[in-house]
């Protein structure tokens, strides 16, 4: 690409006076450096490939993790049938839970106005697993088998009684869409060690009897108020992984190579001309749009991976868009570099039919995550990867509906405790962190809230959640908004 000739004197001066334009280039910042590296490293033939470059001074410290990989339950699994063995669920099965447990907490509206609340107790069986000693549910055997490998939290507790807040404030720290996804700070903090794939990538899956109506927003992956650039960049479950990727008929990967560079042209004269930082993401993104056209078919390439791999993941792990598919890629990507990976597997939300959809959505998730981390230990990855496996709450103790209506037992959402589980970089393997009172309601010690969940998560890729901030509309934010303690003793 030729070198665009500087302006005219009296033409800038006039552009720097405009209110636009102060404000528009104030607001470059991290925009600028970013273009300039990227085309930096375009001509200088040669050079060795760097990754995508964060913000300077980060990590604050040195980290234990390089890189998350975020098993998302849309829809919330149900803690006290899956990983929070209570007895006296089962020994109250049937009756009205005790009012001073409940002590007016509020429900979704699905049970908002039920004055019945006969305690349900666990649909499955529990066993302790591994030296550590985890209860784990009959329903998920992989995950048992791989106890000691994991840490699990089990007094998490958050605000929200609805699905889309509560996965938002998961997510972003906040509960109302329009704050940076966690992935989206990890990019623009810490950059990427991939030069021919996004920072940040997510991979959504759902039930396949598409049980409920969980939607995935794109705001789960957005940007907020940083740049786009740092947005999650969506895979789609069928066909290219990425829209347009495929060059049309009768355009030879050269053409397309021209066509960008008098595109890039064209961008960076309106950039300098606005100031605008969506101008020079748009630069970056067209040329990650034409490196992935090489990196990504190679990536969803696994012809290479051995039999024993595959049947880690289960039977699905070759049909694209499953949740063992996307388990698969989550580890190939990790293995490229990718900083964020974020896996949603939707259809937890079992109001109306827990007697037959929890085993089969348990089915559907059990093999491949496991898988994963048994993958990646044998990689020698887990050492510098953290996987993360989660909903957004958890489920009442007590029954949606009547008791005697066996066909359609449920549990509503229940967000005052609620369990997730954690492996690999730097968290205690084989550790139960926390716990919940007799009814699996309300936590009884050491309770976790989401943001010193992501304090943590933080703290494990060597950033200071207090010092990770970007400042928007006269206010510096951060992802734990004003909130957040480290949860030391997670860490080994």
């Amino acid at each position: 690409m030729n070198p665009l000739p500087p302006l005219e004197p009296l033409l800038d001066a006039r552009a720097l006076h405009t209110r636009r334009q102060f404000f528009g280039r104030s607001a470059l910042g991290i925009g600028t450096a970013a273009l300039a590296s990227l085309l930096g490293r375009d001509a200088r033939a040669g050079a060795a490939p760097r990754g995508q470059p964060g913000i300077g001074g980060l990590p604050h410290f040195a980290p234990r993790a390089k890189r998350v990989i975020y098993l998302f339950q849309n829809g919330a699994p149900s803690h006290v049938d899956l990983f929070d063995y209570k007895p006296m669920l089962r020994q109250w099965h049937g009756k009205q839970i005790p009012d001073e447990v409940v002590g007016g907490r509020r429900f979704s509206t699905m049970t908002g106005g039920q004055t019945a609340r006969p305690v349900l107790g666990e649909i499955t069986r529990f066993a302790q697993h591994g030296r550590s000693g985890a209860w784990v549910s009959d329903f998920l055997p992989r995950t048992a088998a791989i106890a000691d490998d994991l840490c699990f939290v089990k007094s998490m507790h958050t605000e929200a009684v609805n699905h889309a807040p509560a996965i938002t404030y998961f997510l972003t720290g906040a509960e109302m869409a329009g704050r940076p996804s966690m992935g989206a700070w990890l990019s623009y903090g810490l950059g990427s060690e991939s030069e021919d794939l996004p920072a940040f990538v997510v991979m959504t899956s759902r039930d396949k009897e598409a049980s409920c109506g969980q939607i995935f927003y794109d705001f789960y992956w957005g940007s907020g108020f940083l740049p786009s650039k740092y947005q999650g960049v969506a895979f789609r479950g069928r066909g290219d992984p990425v829209l347009y990727l495929s060059n049309p008929a009768g355009m030879s990967r050269e053409m397309r190579r021209g066509l960008l560079d008098d595109l890039a042209a064209l961008n960076e004269a309106k950039r300098r001309d606005f100031g605008d930082p969506e101008i020079a993401t748009r630069i970056a993104q067209y040329e990650m749009a034409y490196k992935m056209q090489t990196s990504v078919p190679e990536l969803t390439d696994f012809s290479r991976e051995s039999p024993a791999t595959l049947a880690l993941y289960g039977p699905d792990v070759t049909k694209q868009g499953s949740f063992a598919y996307n388990c698969l890629m989550a580890r190939r990507l990790a293995e490229r570099g990718v900083r964020f990976i974020q896996v949603m597997h939707a259809g937890w939300d079992q109001h109306r039919n827990l007697n037959t959809q929890l085993k089969i959505q348990c089915q559907d998730v059990d093999a491949p995550s496991a898988g994963l981390i048994q993958d990646l230990k044998q990689r020698g990855l887990l050492d510098d990867t953290l996987v993360i496996w989660g909903g957004e709450f958890g489920r009442t103790p007590f029954l949606q509906g009547k008791i005697e209506e066996t066909k359609q037992w449920g549990r509503d959402h229940h967000p005052y405790v609620f369990t997730i589980w954690m492996a690999g970089a730097g968290v205690k393997p084989g550790l139960t962190y926390g716990s919940s009172d007799d009814f699996g309601f309300n936590p009884a010690e050491r309770k976790v809230h989401v943001h010193d969940f992501q304090a943590t998560v933080l703290h494990l890729l060597g950033i200071n959640h207090e010092r990770l901030t970007y400042k928007f509309q006269g206010r510096n934010y951060r992802l734990t908004d004003v909130h957040g303690h480290v949860v030391r003793d997670l860490l080994a």
